[in-house]
């Protein structure tokens, strides 16, 4: 009988040690990516809003943002090593905003070369308080173990990392988004990794400065891409489509915007009435494009 029990233990021990593997589809050959799901950050949103993933060379892999939680990570960890037993070598964050960076500490156990914008870690150190702060309330019993891992590798404007029969260039942006944008494209697929300088589906939010978003989506149209893989939302047959879609949002945002301030219009009286034709095109409209005009009404008073 306790032969027979040991056994019986055996067979379940393996599975309960495996975590629950995110789901992830191959977008173009060695390139990984895992769709969030569309909710607000503001409603734990439970970590898993925008997309992250990874990229396979011959000597190893990169990831691509690593989701909102140490639990989001742990399952794209295991997603990982159901493709690959490589290396991770590199951890890649787009840019600072928590549902792409607090699944870092996932891969603290790889020893991986962190990597981001030379402005990042100023931006992690700066929100660190206020981000652990929230982060209960955001993803809930998932918070455990949450902490803010700054670059070893800072990017001043490009930089190139091999994975061995695959390099990845890596470029860094003035303010848009954020400021401490940055993309990765891989060079044997041309696959466009833009972080949040491009989104799909969902409203486009503003934590930067919406001119110089505008400024840094004429740059990414000159980029040779086969393909693009969003911060948010599914990867669009035609990005550049997608890329004009977003700059009509922006764009129309800011007119209206200004209108509203030459208009003698307050804030609140903008937040209610600026962009509707828009509300239709994006997902979370109400919600994001107010939040946007009070992120950028008040610069926009000092022109």
């Amino acid at each position: 009988m306790r032969h027979s029990t040991i056994a019986l233990l055996a067979l379940f021990l393996p599975v309960l040690a495996v975590a629950d593997p995110l789901p992830i589809e191959q977008a173009a050959p060695g390139i990984y990516v895992h769709h969030g799901v569309h909710r607000d950050i503001d409603t734990q949103y439970g970590g898993d809003i925008c997309n992250i993933g990874f990229i396979v060379g011959d000597q190893g892999v990169a990831v691509i943002d690593s989701g909102g939680s140490p639990k989001i990570g742990r399952q794209l960890r295991e997603a990982i090593r159901l493709v690959t037993q490589l290396p991770i070598l590199y951890v890649i964050n787009t840019h600072v905003h928590p549902d792409h960076i607090f699944g870092n500490a996932a891969f603290k156990q790889d020893h991986p070369i962190f990597v981001g914008h030379e402005r990042l870690a100023a931006a992690m150190l700066q929100r660190q308080d206020s981000y652990l702060h929230h982060q209960n309330d955001w993803v809930g019993i998932d918070a455990t173990g949450s902490e803010l891992i700054p670059p070893t590798l800072a990017v001043k404007d490009r930089q190139t990392l091999d994975l061995g029969g695959r390099m990845l260039q890596l470029r860094a942006y003035p303010t848009a988004h954020t400021n401490n944008d940055l993309t990765v494209l891989d060079s044997n697929t041309g696959t466009l990794w833009t972080g949040d300088l491009l989104f799909v589906d969902r409203t486009p939010s503003i934590d930067g400065d919406i001119k110089g978003w505008l400024n840094v989506i004429a740059s990414l149209r000159l980029i040779d891409a086969k393909r693009a893989i969003p911060g948010h939302g599914l990867v669009p047959e035609d990005w550049k489509a997608a890329l004009d879609k977003e700059q009509r949002y922006l764009s129309n945002l800011l007119d209206q915007v200004r209108a509203a301030i030459a208009q003698g219009h307050t804030m609140e009286q903008t937040m209610d009435a600026a962009n509707p034709d828009e509300r239709s095109q994006w997902l979370l409209f109400d919600i994001i494009n107010r939040r946007n005009i009070n992120t950028i009404f008040p610069s926009l008073e000092w022109e």
